[in-house]
């Protein structure tokens, strides 16, 4: 569990849009969450049965980290028109964070490898104790993604309510800018990876 943390609590786009949706809703972290769980789960058991190799497949890293930085840049957008706008809990809809948490977590490469390398370790050690081995680690690993996102978002949302609508268009803001680092980051690398 606590090598399962070092992926879970890592800073990444996903912790960013964490945070910026948090500062809408307290509850923005576990639908984050159970988006994120939507690919992480058939992954884990993807992984299992041996799919892992596809992500060392020529192109497959560049590919991914194209597209997630293509998404990315979307998705910072989105948060910086939402700057200019009021801030209304309610007005994004209900829906976005569990969309945010799939699509970033589908769109990140160092998500993939990371479960393609380390996460391929813990799954097989998992496995060794069988099925229910294996079902109590994607359980348990979930739980601290939940909590972690749960945390954060609250954490912002708090924050939010207490400084004001300045706060949140702040934390919009640093977060838009995170997201756009990251998607730089992506296209870059996977730019250098193609020539």
């Amino acid at each position: 569990m606590l090598i399962s943390l070092s992926g879970v609590m890592a800073p990444g786009p996903l912790l960013a849009m964490t945070v910026g949706k948090g500062s809408e809703s307290p509850h923005a972290g576990a639908l984050i969450a159970v988006g994120h769980a939507i690919v992480e789960f058939p992954l884990m058991t993807a992984i299992f049965f041996g799919f892992g190799y596809l992500f060392s497949l020529p192109h497959v890293r560049e590919s991914i980290g194209l597209a997630g930085g293509l998404l990315l840049f979307f998705m910072a957008a989105g948060m910086f028109r939402s700057i200019k706008g009021s801030i209304d809990v309610g007005s994004r809809g209900q829906h976005s964070p569990l969309y945010a948490g799939m699509f970033l977590t589908a769109a990140n490469p160092y998500f993939l490898i990371w479960w393609a390398t380390v996460g391929a370790s813990m799954v097989m050690q998992a496995a060794g104790f069988g099925t229910a081995g294996l079902v109590i680690f994607m359980i348990m690993h979930w739980f601290c993604d939940l909590g972690w996102s749960w945390f954060m978002s609250t954490l912002s949302f708090k924050g939010g309510r207490f400084f004001g609508k300045k706060f949140q268009k702040w934390v919009f803001a640093v977060s838009g800018v995170l997201l756009m680092v990251f998607a730089g980051k992506f296209i870059y690398e996977a730019v250098v990876r193609l020539i």
